[in-house]
């Protein structure tokens, strides 16, 4: 039996500091639990790391040295080794305990950053300590969702939420870590998505409605660090969220999700695709339940040739 149990994010020590807020977290289902997975693509088999009956569990990161996985659940960080019946510990992020499923590891293995709940971007050393927030409260914008952060380490994109009149729009936009200083790098009314950096830094990739009709219908797309050359990468009938280049820049996996969904729900029979850097020659790697918390940010291995994510079975289903 793999391990079941997690730390209760809500105790109090000094490494699993009291609530800030109150925040409604997401709860599993009757009979359901969140399992993390480690996909290899030699073998195309999965190997359970952990499983908990007890809490949601969302978007792993794997760490540049490969030691580690870390992963969001009630607001706190995670970390955990990437083998079988590994038992997660809190990475302790100070002040910031409603961190949501938007959150990488840069590229040094120093810095963990972070989304909270109150809409601004946060860096905290991934060994644990005090959070740092890097956005600014003047930026313009509404709501933050990172997503990626820069080879060098100097730059975050993420998805800015604007509302204009009646409806929020959500563009991509890229903040400076050192001053907070932020450039919009799309301007649309079809929102976006999922935008990160490829290894080489030379790509943003993200997924859009930019360029269908179709409410919900979105698909993979990739542009130049300055918003300029715009591609698109997918094209078909099915849902396609978050592209995640590998380490070595040979590939991508994402999430698809059957035609007509809107979003990226929980609680769906969905596809994680591997394809080509430029989106060809996909081929399913896993189908699973899941959906939101299964693959929202980069979590391949140094090595290229494994890949984490999050399912959520349900028992009887």
């Amino acid at each position: 039996m793999h391990g079941r149990t997690i730390v209760n994010p809500n105790s109090s020590t000094k490494e699993r500091p009291n609530r800030t807020r109150d925040t409604e977290w997401r709860r599993l289902l009757p009979g359901q639990r969140a399992r993390l997975m480690v996909f290899d693509l030699a073998t195309r088999s999965s190997m359970c790391v952990f499983e908990t009956e007890d809490f949601v569990i969302e978007a792993p990161n794997w760490t540049p040295d490969g030691t580690g996985l870390v992963f969001n659940c009630d607001g706190l960080l995670y970390r955990t080794a990437p083998q079988e019946d590994s038992q997660p510990r809190v990475v302790f992020t100070g002040a910031v305990t409603d961190s949501n499923n938007d959150h990488v590891v840069s590229m040094d293995g120093r810095f963990l950053y972070v989304s909270s709940q109150d809409g601004h971007l946060y860096r905290v050393p991934l060994c644990g300590g005090e959070a740092r927030r890097v956005t600014r409260p003047g930026d313009g914008l509404d709501a933050r969702y990172l997503h990626g952060v820069s080879p060098d380490g100097g730059t975050l994109v993420h998805i800015g939420g604007r509302r204009r009149q009646d409806r929020m729009t959500f563009n991509i936009y890229a903040v400076r870590v050192e001053d907070g200083s932020t450039r919009q790098l799309t301007d649309s009314e079809r929102p976006h998505d999922g935008v990160e950096y490829s290894p080489d830094g030379r790509w943003l990739y993200f997924n859009s409605e930019r360029a269908s009709a179709e409410p919900g219908h979105s698909q993979l797309f990739r542009m130049r660090p300055d918003g300029t050359g715009i591609e698109q990468l997918t094209f078909d009938e099915r849902v396609n969220w978050f592209p995640h280049p590998a380490p070595d820049g040979g590939s991508l996996v994402y999430l698809s999700y059957p035609p007509g969904v809107q979003g990226h729900p929980a609680n769906e029979r969905v596809l994680l695709r591997v394809a080509d850097p430029d989106g060809r020659n996909a081929w399913d790697a896993v189908e699973a339940f899941g959906g939101q918390g299964t693959l929202n940010v980069n979590s391949w291995a140094p090595d290229s040739r494994r890949f984490a994510y999050v399912t959520y079975p349900v028992a009887g289903g």
